[in-house]
C-alpha cells in the first residue's frame, strides 16, 4: 500500500491542536529512513511498526524486530482493513528497556478484531527493537 506523505499518520498520533499530524511528519522519517533516523523511544518505535503493518512494510518490520525474536519473513492478512491504534500506556522498564500498552483494531472479511497488547523493546547501540509481546 502506498501512502501520500500530506496523508493522516496511520498511527493517528495527534498534534497539541488535535489534528493527526501528516505521515510524513510522523512515521514516515522512521518507516522510509530506518537507516538513518532510528526511533527516539520505544512508543515512536511502535507506533511506527503499526503504520508499517499498515503500509505492508516488511523490511522495517524486520529491521525493527529484535534480532532473537525476528521471523524469517513476514505474511500480512489479505484484506485486512486497519481501524485505528490507541496507545494505552508507555513505562521505561529500565536503562535500555521498555514497554508500550496498545490496542490495534482491524477488520478481516468483514469480522472485527481487537488486538490488545503488552509489548516490550530493548534499545541495542542507539536503536529500539520489538522484542515480544503478551496478548490481553
Amino acid at each position: 500500500m502506498l501512502l501520500l506523505p500530506s496523508a493522516a499518520c496511520p498511527c493517528g498520533r495527534t498534534h497539541p491542536k488535535g489534528h493527526v499530524l501528516a505521515y510524513a511528519d510522523c512515521c514516515a522519517r522512521f518507516v522510509e529512513h530506518f537507516d538513518t533516523t532510528p526511533a527516539p523511544d520505544a512508543e515512536h518505535l511502535m507506533r511506527s511498526r503499526y503504520s508499517a503493518f499498515v503500509l505492508e512494510h516488511a523490511p522495517y518490520l524486520l529491521a525493527t524486530w529484535h534480532a532473537s525474536q525476528r521471523p524469517a519473513a513476514l505474511d500480512f492478512e489479505a484484506g485486512a482493513k486497519w481501524l485505528g491504534l490507541q496507545v494505552k500506556n508507555f513505562q521505561v522498564t529500565g536503562a535500555n528497556t521498555a514497554e508500550v500498552e496498545f490496542v490495534a483494531r482491524f477488520r478481516i472479511a468483514g469480522r472485527a478484531v481487537r488486538l490488545h497488547e503488552r509489548s516490550r523493546f530493548v534499545r541495542e547501540d542507539g536503536r529500539w527493537f520489538y522484542v515480544d509481546g503478551d496478548q490481553f
